[in-house]
């Protein structure tokens, strides 16, 4: 009996845990509470800015990202996504360009989206690659509205997966957390 209670409350602390870590792994890094940001009917994305700059791991970042982005837009409903085909940085971004690219495809808003990698593991083992995606939004005019992130590690506490589905559930968790801050 003893071992059976202790097993329980073992499993029902190791759950409540698993749970709470869950929401960790994303973050509102600022918000701009004077702009207000009506319907949304169409969303550009530009291509995310990678980190480390290595060529090798640009196109499959840019494939898994855009197939998250198609799937998360998707299940949001009647909302347009944009693919604008070359980076823009993410620490020093061009509101100019972003004002008149949205002006050229009527796009309500733009996202500016950064990937950073980082390996998980002890020493010269490496378990999996994991990723933070970043996502700065600006209005159609160039104003900065917010810049959210999630951080694979810490949202999913997953060891174990190929750096592509990392890069997928980054960016839905960052767009969730973006919408989820838009409709407040």
């Amino acid at each position: 009996m003893k071992t059976h209670l202790s097993s329980f409350f073992l499993t029902f602390y190791v759950s409540i845990l698993l749970i709470s870590c869950a929401n960790y792994g994303d973050a509102l890094l600022y918000k701009n509470k004077d702009i207000k940001v009506s319907k949304i009917k169409t969303v550009l994305y530009f291509n995310p800015e990678v980190f480390p700059d290595i060529s090798e791991i640009k196109e499959p970042t840019y494939n898994a990202f855009y197939s998250a982005t198609s799937d998360k837009m998707r299940s949001l409903g009647n909302v347009k996504y944009l693919q604008v085909n070359s980076p823009m940085s993410f620490d020093d971004v061009d509101t100019k360009t972003i004002k008149e690219i949205c002006e050229n495809n009527n796009a309500d808003v733009a996202v500016v989206p950064k990937v950073k990698y980082f390996k998980v593991g002890f020493g010269k083992y490496v378990f999996s690659n994991q990723v933070i995606v970043s996502m700065k939004l600006y209005d159609s005019k160039g104003h900065f509205i917010m810049e959210t992130s999630y951080d694979t590690y810490k949202g999913n506490g997953r060891l174990l997966g190929t750096a592509s589905n990392s890069v997928i559930i980054g960016t839905k968790g960052a767009i969730r957390k973006m919408n989820k801050e838009l409709r407040n």
